[in-house]
């Protein structure tokens, strides 16, 4: 079975025999991946008790718990990566989870859709409603998406923050796209991050 595409960004760049820490891991698959494929020292944190059993099934070490809650007790460094894909954009505060990211990893892979991307563009503006697309499947009251985050919004974030953007990756129906314009045609992007100091 192939990863999710953002997914199999990460698992390509991750060290073989890394720790990695997988936040919002879902039922586990990129942490089998990277057991499986690079044996990596996976652990995961799941909010939703169906994937945390369906990963423990696995026999992926996962705890139930919430990103915005809960990462406050990993002490500093623990983890080579920490991994946030397709999860900060639901976080109710973003800029502490990636503080927290970056405190507990010493690097940190963020993915998240592109609210920019021009179908969501093209949506609200022709039709005047928040769009509901196979890569944004919810509509506007049952999303899990509290914060509608573009490429260039979390450029500008890091910049501000002083994160170190060690590398980019933009995806546009599944497959890799170039960085130019990416807020405008990428609709997931993929940063791996670390601290300057």
């Amino acid at each position: 079975m192939s990863l999710r595409p953002d997914l199999g960004i990460i698992a390509d760049h991750v060290t073989a025999g890394a720790r990695v820490l997988d936040i919002g891991c879902g039922d586990g698959e990129l942490m089998a991946a990277l057991r499986d494929g690079k044996r990596c020292d996976a652990r995961g944190l799941e909010i939703d008790a169906g994937n945390v059993a369906a990963a423990v099934a696995r026999g992926l070490s996962v705890v139930q718990g919430d990103a915005d809650r809960d990462l406050a007790d990993y002490p500093d460094e623990s983890f080579d990566y920490a991994i946030l894909s397709q999860t900060l954009q639901t976080a109710r505060a973003p800029d502490v989870v990636l503080d927290h990211l970056l405190r507990i990893g010493r690097r940190a892979f963020v993915s998240f859709p592109n609210f920019a991307h021009w179908r969501v563009r093209l949506s609200l503006l022709w039709g005047g409603r928040m769009p509901v697309t196979k890569l944004l499947p919810e509509r506007w009251y049952d999303t899990p998406n509290i914060h509608h985050v573009t490429v260039d919004d979390f450029r500008a974030f890091v910049r501000e923050r002083g994160v170190k953007v060690e590398g980019a990756w933009f995806l546009s129906r599944g497959r890799q796209t170039t960085a130019a314009g990416a807020n405008a045609f990428a609709e997931h992007a993929v940063f791996l991050l670390s601290r300057t100091d």
